[in-house]
């Protein structure tokens, strides 16, 4: 087993070294860690292979083999990534407010990095160098515990950088990989109070549940995405077709994929049959309500358990709803608060789905396939918090500080 004790201690020491570390200092080491997956790519599509020969023998379903797949042009974005995190701005040593309280103190709100951040994941290796970019640029010593699916791939990347880092003379326990894919290993890591400043869990719902059942330290929880797409009697058959079949079709695998469809009855009749046609044309399976299997020809009934499914797969739930209110109240019961959009062509019904719907992030006529850190600017992404304390929607540089008050004197006394 894995001595986590030593990791955590190694870390410690490492996070106060990066705290430290200058601004040039840390994307010069992130260009060349960069450098070193891009010139590493045979020996990662190597490695990758191996995890994508074992996950197959274990029946693993298409869609999931392809969050773990890597191709060139995967390698490549990562790689890419990394040197979009070196080029955004710093949050460390920022103030973000200074004034001038009434005892003559002039006090300011600092950036600081959180310290040591622990992560536990699953099958997507680009998790390994969005995590790693992030954490280091942020200041943070990282902990990396990947699921055994992707578990080649992992060790392998974080070798890299560990070694990219040697190279540059600096210590290599400011990324660290723990080795070992056991329940146990990751129970532990999750009460490493001593060490760990916050832990952040990203993948499936039954390691989000595990994590907050059983954790100790501080998490954020990241994650799971019960997404819908609501069509509003207003909306514009064309923009809904589009939207709904990107939403589902575009990469069903991940989290920020549609799982429900809620239409409008006034618009079901004519809406729903199209948008059929264009979903099993992408191969998109329905499970219906009762309502909507009267315009449905493939559909076959939804059950209760349904409306809460996050499939990440060609599979779609579809329901009829009479108003905005009935689709909002659907939302909020079933959703996991990370994403949800409405289409439609009413400036008053899109404000109120974005003030009464609660999720991270809500869309007016577009896809939740863009919830995304890149996608917003953050140059990669932590996770989605689903949560609203520290952090929600895509985490990026800012979410992984937080703040120091410093006050300047001269000789007040209380």
């Amino acid at each position: 087993m894995t001595d986590l004790t030593q990791l955590g201690k190694d870390a410690k020491k490492s996070a106060h070294t990066l705290a430290l570390m200058s601004t040039e200092q840390k994307n010069s080491l992130l260009k060349q860690m960069a450098l070193t997956i891009k010139k590493n790519q045979g020996a990662l599509l190597e490695a990758n292979q191996k995890d994508l020969a074992q996950a197959e023998e274990n029946g693993i379903n298409e869609t999931m083999l392809d969050r773990l797949r890597l191709t060139p042009e995967r390698i490549h974005a990562m790689a890419e990534e990394m040197n979009k995190v070196a080029q955004l701005d710093d949050p460390i040593g920022k103030v973000d407010q200074m004034w001038t309280n009434a005892d003559g103190l002039l006090i300011g709100k600092k950036r600081v990095p959180l310290g040591v951040i622990g992560i536990i994941y699953e099958s997507r290796p680009n998790v390994t160098t969005d995590a790693a970019s992030l954490a280091f640029k942020s200041g943070n010593a990282v902990i990396l515990r990947g699921g055994k699916e992707a578990f080649s791939s992992n060790q392998l990347l974080v070798q890299l950088l560990q070694q990219t880092l040697v190279s540059a003379g600096q210590s290599p326990y400011a990324i660290q990989f723990v080795d070992d894919t056991s329940h146990e290993t990751a129970e532990q890591l999750m009460k490493l109070t001593d060490y760990l400043d916050v832990l952040i869990p990203r993948g499936g719902a039954n390691l989000i549940r595990r994590v907050k059942e059983q954790a100790t330290v501080p998490i954020i929880e990241t994650g799971t995405g019960n997404n819908h797409v609501y069509i509003d009697k207003d909306a514009q058959l064309s923009m809904g077709v589009e939207i709904i079949v990107n939403a589902k079709a575009s990469r069903p695998s991940v989290c920020n994929a549609a799982e429900t469809l809620l239409i409008h009855s006034e618009i079901a009749p004519f809406f729903l049959p199209v948008i059929e046609k264009e979903l099993v044309e992408h191969g998109v399976s329905l499970r219906a309500d009762a309502r909507a299997m009267d315009y449905l020809e493939t559909a076959t009934l939804a059950e209760e358990s349904d409306w809460d499914t996050e499939y990440l797969d060609y599979i779609l739930a579809v329901k009829v709803v009479d108003s905005l209110d009935d689709a909002i109240t659907h939302i909020n019961q079933h959703n996991t608060k990370h994403s949800e959009a409405i289409v439609t062509d009413s400036y008053q019904a899109s404000q109120r789905f974005l003030n009464e719907v609660d999720a991270a992030a809500v869309y007016v006529n577009a896809s939740t396939r863009f919830t995304d850190g890149a996608v917003f600017g953050f140059g990669a992404e932590i996770g989605i918090s689903t949560q609203k304390l520290h952090a929600r929607g895509p985490m990026g540089l800012n979410e992984l500080t937080s703040t120091k008050y410093v006050i300047y004197g001269d000789g007040q006394i209380r």
